[in-house]
């Protein structure tokens, strides 16, 4: 399973980056709301450059024909650059547009197996179902998501999955197993992965014998 973190912090992407296990990044405008004072396309173009992989970048109008201009501007940042659009019928349409032309597209704000089928008809090459957020209604988020997986690979469609909104290390942990394209974690979850009390445990005996073996 690729991981991607979610999240527009350049320091929180460096660290993630330097380790070595970073696929790619999703943000979107809240993210890119949080870091104060940074324009849009600067931090994209800045994360481009730091991330050997798909960086999904957010458009912010709504109508088909805005969507797909916005979008031609975004790839035109970096060819590491995924458009992301919300799912309803422009976007929908916009993802036909820009499919098309070759761009890939991230279809976001998905939350049905349906949703999940017209993207892929539309040629996004990635869908995003949001398990944590259908969670915070009463849904089984990972089941959605789950759907949305059996269906693209039932058809063969080229869309890979991406687990999205992600709140637990059981919700990675989750989709691993079930064999989700994709998981894009926040930061603090993804550091979460890391720890383990017996992992600790362990280490500190190793150093006590190891003292030990010195005099």
């Amino acid at each position: 399973m690729k991981i991607f973190l979610d999240t527009a912090n350049i320091k929180e992407i460096k660290d993630a980056v330097d380790i070595g296990i970073i696929d790619g990044v999703t943000t979107n405008p809240s993210l890119i709301a949080k870091e104060q004072g940074c324009d849009f396309r600067e931090v994209i173009k800045e994360i481009c450059g730091i991330v050997n992989g798909p960086v999904s970048a957010e458009v912010i109008a709504l109508d088909c024909e805005n969507m797909v201009k916005e979008g031609r501007e975004l790839a035109k940042l970096s060819d590491h650059v995924v458009v992301k659009i919300p799912f309803t019928r422009d976007g929908v349409k916009a993802t036909s547009i820009l499919a098309a032309d070759e761009i890939n597209v991230n279809v976001t704000l998905v939350f049905s197996p349906n949703q999940a089928l017209l993207a892929a008809k539309a040629g996004a090459a990635y869908i995003s179902p949001f398990a944590g957020r259908l969670d915070d209604i009463g849904h089984d988020g990972l089941e959605v998501v789950q759907q949305c997986q059996d269906i693209v690979s039932a058809y063969d469609y080229e869309a890979e999955i991406i687990a999205a909104s992600i709140r637990s290390t059981t919700h990675v942990l989750d989709c691993a197993l079930m064999g989700i394209d994709i998981a894009t974690v926040p930061y603090g979850v993804l550091m979460q992965m890391f720890k383990h009390p017996l992992t600790d445990i362990g280490i500190e005996k190793f150093l006590s014998d190891w003292k030990k073996t010195q005099g």
